[in-house]
């Protein structure tokens, strides 16, 4: 495989498929696979292509190229054909009902999730991608809406249980009527194969984006981190930050990564002074409006003075100050809200409302005070000021001068730099704010306040031919200063004002051009987290550097639309969108989950799925609101975490079922680990998508103990060749987190039943027992006291020496150290030198185990037998 940025040579196609049967077929006005019609009613101006018809040669990888092709006969492209040329074509694929399909839709223009029915009918607008359930065949069909030369397209739902396809360019000047390849089918017997094997085949296809398999992520996925946004909103300032990264050491969860989230930015309003910060920002949505006037940062991090946070007389930090002002400012918004509902209901006279909102208004502005305490005051603010003495570099320096386990600090920004872009005439690049039009597709989904301001306000875009120096202007800075990565948001704004740019393909490619070439230059190419990017042309275009991304809507501490449940609704949705989200999205990028809060009334329920997500885990605490105790269970004294090696998906037994609103499905997601599998199980349900209000709302009714039920077939073991093994053992040791139980499991044995308490979850760990000798059965499960358990068992070895058998086994972190043992051992070491253990009839072995920061917290545990 060539290296990450290394290019490979073009692969003619002439590699013989393993077999010539083609699976599908389109005759008579039915489309079938091996003979079983799918889609039925399909009209005589759509097209089926076979993928090597389609795709003869590919610039991608030889041994991908080969693997491709040798399952190119289970897939194939639909297309249409039109009379007229047109900008938007939607098209029907025929109908289908009776047939249990999961799919995943845009609810936003930025964000995707999950719905599930048994009808074309049932799909919602803007559907990413509809899998089919074919119990006829044991078989599972993959419905993929694609990328061809300046469409995009997206599967929309149609009368009667028919599938449209809408293939549109975002321009009126770029037409057409006619498309090959605008969606394509593929099958398989295991439905996490069907996807690895659908990406894949696009990938060779399209050769617009790579696979995770072939890039690099970012070090920080395996880390602990601290991000600024619940904690501060648009407050952020050095001296918050400060004292945040500060509090996580001194509690000994050292973050090892921080995101500096929106707020940093020197952003202006349009009618103001164009130069000058705009002030007394606190909430997302104030903001939204503002436009990038220079790439440094604005100024009360500007002002910050080299050392002034080193010295004994550091200034303190009243962690008071930012709930007053996000406190003040949420009552100053829900003034706003009240006065707008009641003048569209028609009144007039408005008077009152306005006094209330300029009470309101005063009132913050005097908690914000005079903006810049005395720490600032040393610095100019000026960009006269040398960069090493003052600002971000100077803060960046101080931080890891303090914090030694500091490895990377991330800053926020928009994709098109703001939210509301850069500024005409501010920077030296060509920029022009264009009005906003939402495609027709997007009035399926829901209400979204970001929407609604970046509309109010047009976006300032710099021209698609500067948009590598672009990048380059901004990012190069960053990494002067001490970046090492960005949090790359808003993504998909670009295909709002296409219009005069050749269409949104055409538009996105130029962006995602310089974004990666940015990225290879200034942060190693792999320091980016994409977020705000939930739609196909992100994938299919913007990934050929880009690894980690999130795949989920935000963390929402409670429902802002104001339902009183949904502090608790809410968190079982955000897992919801993560888990299927990661079904696809898991193929091109490392899965984000996103942070979550600490002493959140759900928190608990959140880093029980974060410790198994095969992903970074990292937390918007405010200052002050912490809880260490929660904390320590995702993190190691040195900040890094017990990982999964894969990604969590969710199980067989969910993929067509609503675990958010149908009173009986539990969400059950497998992962796997170095010497076991391990299945969490939440109860998410009491909320979900309303088709007809077109908006996530609470289902109360549903809000109950949940049963269901846990095997060991559940866990996907030979979706790692590592792992394969592990699924074809005689006997599993299985211990319940939550519940502190340890089982016996064989593959034969009745399914393990429970019941799951509502925004409650228990994590079962599998692992493999070994016989050892002619009467002994050992399994390591690892320390109790983290959720994942089996991500900490880092070594494991067995070994006979005539009637003498012993076991050796890596463990990093401290605490209480868990095996099954048939029977007790002789002695138990650590490192090297005879411990203490307790070994109880019915298997349970366990020794204390201390972290030792010496030796990175990695333990050699030995049992003799």
């Amino acid at each position: 495989m060539a290296t990450p940025n290394e290019p490979t040579g073009s692969v003619l196609g002439d590699i013989k498929t393993e077999s010539s049967e083609r699976y599908f077929e389109l005759s008579d006005g039915k489309f079938s696979v091996k003979g079983l019609t799918l889609l039925s009613e399909v009209p005589n101006n759509v097209s089926f292509s076979s993928f090597s018809s389609i795709c003869c040669s590919s610039e991608a990888p030889l041994h991908l190229f080969q693997r491709v092709q040798s399952l190119s006969y289970k897939g194939g492209f639909l297309g249409f054909n039109n009379e007229e040329p047109s900008n938007r074509l939607v098209n029907s694929l025929g109908k289908f009902s009776g047939r249990d399909f999961v799919s995943i839709f845009r609810f936003k223009t930025w964000w995707s999730t999950m719905w599930v029915g048994t009808s074309g009918s049932d799909l919602q607008m803007e559907t990413q991608w509809v899998l089919l359930d074919v119990p006829e065949l044991r078989s599972y069909v993959l419905i993929l809406p694609l990328i061809e030369g300046k469409f995009r397209s997206a599967l929309h739902p149609g009368v009667d249980g028919h599938v449209k396809l809408c293939a549109e360019s975002g321009s009126i000047h770029v037409k057409t009527s006619s498309l090959n390849a605008i969606a394509y089918v593929h099958i398989s017997d295991n439905p996490y194969n069907l996807m690895k094997e659908a990406y894949s085949a696009l990938r060779v296809h399209l050769n617009t984006f790579r696979l995770l398999e072939e890039k690099s992520v970012p070090p920080l996925v395996d880390k602990f981190g601290w991000c600024t946004w619940d904690a501060f909103y648009l407050t952020v300032d050095p001296i918050g930050v400060w004292h945040g990264v500060k509090e996580f050491v001194e509690g000994e969860v050292p973050p090892r990564f921080l995101i500096i989230d929106d707020g940093w930015q020197s952003i202006s309003f349009d009618g103001e002074n164009p130069l000058e910060d705009a002030k007394n920002l606190v909430l997302g949505g104030t903001q939204m409006t503002g436009r990038l006037y220079r790439f440094e940062e604005c100024e009360k991090f500007r002002r910050y003075k080299g050392g002034t946070m080193l010295g004994p007389d550091a200034p303190s930090f009243d962690p008071k100050r930012p709930k007053m002002l996000i406190s003040k400012a949420i009552e100053l918004e829900h003034a706003e809200k009240d006065r707008d509902k009641v003048s569209q209901s028609g009144v007039t006279d408005l008077s009152k409302f306005e006094l209330k909102i300029k009470v309101l208004k005063q009132e913050l502005n005097g908690i914000f005070g005079g903006e810049q305490d005395s720490v600032l005051s040393g610095g100019c603010g000026s960009c006269s000021c040398e960069v090493e003495y003052y600002g971000m570099k100077a803060f960046t320096r101080d931080l890891r001068t303090n914090f030694k386990g500091l490895d990377d600090i991330y800053v926020w920004h928009a994709l098109c730099g703001a939210w509301g872009g850069v500024r005409p005439g501010a920077t030296h690049l060509i920029s022009k704010v264009i009005p906003v039009k939402v495609s027709a597709g997007l009035d399926g989904t829901m209400n979204d306040l970001a929407v609604v301001k970046i509309v109010e306000g047009g976006l300032g875009l710099v021209h698609p031919d500067q948009a590598i120096d672009f990048y380059e202007s901004m990012h190069s800075y960053l990494a002067k200063v001490g970046i090492t990565g960005v949090k790359v948001d808003v993504i998909h704004t670009l295909e709002y004002v296409s219009e005069e740019y050749g269409g949104r393909v055409d538009l996105a490619k130029a962006y995602y051009k310089g974004l990666t070439k940015s990225l290879v230059k200034n942060f190693n190419g792999t320091g980016l987290i994409s977020s705000m990017q939930q739609c196909n042309d992100f994938y299919f275009l913007g990934t050929w550097q880009i690894a980690l991304g999130r795949v989920g809507d935000d963390f929402w501490f409670q429902d802002p639309n104001g339902d009183p449940m949904g502090v608790y609704w809410l968190q079982g949705v955000h897992m919801i969108h993560c888990a299927y989200n990661s079904m696809w999205m898991g193929q091109i990028i490392q899965p984000d989950w996103d942070m979550f809060q600490s002493d959140h009334l759900c928190a608990k329920f959140h880093a029980g799925s974060r410790a198994i997500c095969g992903g970074p885990v990292y937390l918007s605490d405010s200052v002050g609101g912490h809880d260490f105790d929660l904390i320590k269970k995702l993190v190691f004294p040195d900040g890094t975490i017990p990982k999964c090696q894969h990604f969590a998906l969710p199980t067989r037994d969910c993929l067509f079922k609503n675990p958010l609103f149908d009173s009986k499905t539990i969400l059950k997601i497998w992962n796997l680990n170095k010497f076991g599998g391990v299945i969490g199980a939440f109860n998410c349900q009491g909320a979900g998508w309303d088709p007809k209000e077109k908006r996530i709302k609470g289902y109360s009714q549903c809000y109950k103990p949940m049963s269901g039920s846990v095997h060991i077939s559940d866990i996907e073991w030979d979706q790692k060749t590592v792992s394969a093994e592990m699924g074809e053992a005689d006997e599993y040791m299985v211990y319940l987190n939550q519940a502190e139980e340890l089982l016996l499991m064989t593959p034969k044995s009745d399914r393990f039943e429970m019941i799951i308490q509502p925004s409650t979850f228990e994590i079962f760990s599998f692992v493999p027992i070994k016989k050892l000798g002619p009467s002994s059965k050992f399994a390591p499960l690892g320390l109790t006291n983290m959720f994942n358990s089996g991500g900490t068992v880092q070594g494991l070895e067995y070994s006979e020496s005539g009637v003498e058998i012993s076991v050796k086994i890596k463990i990093k972190g401290g605490g209480k150290f868990l095996a099954y043992s048939s029977g007790s051992p002789k002695k138990c070491y650590l490192d090297g030198a005879e411990v203490g253990f307790e070994w109880v009839a019915g298997g349970k072995l366990t020794t204390n185990i201390p972290w030792i920061e010496e030796c990175g917290g990695i333990s050699d545990v030995g049992f003799l037998f």
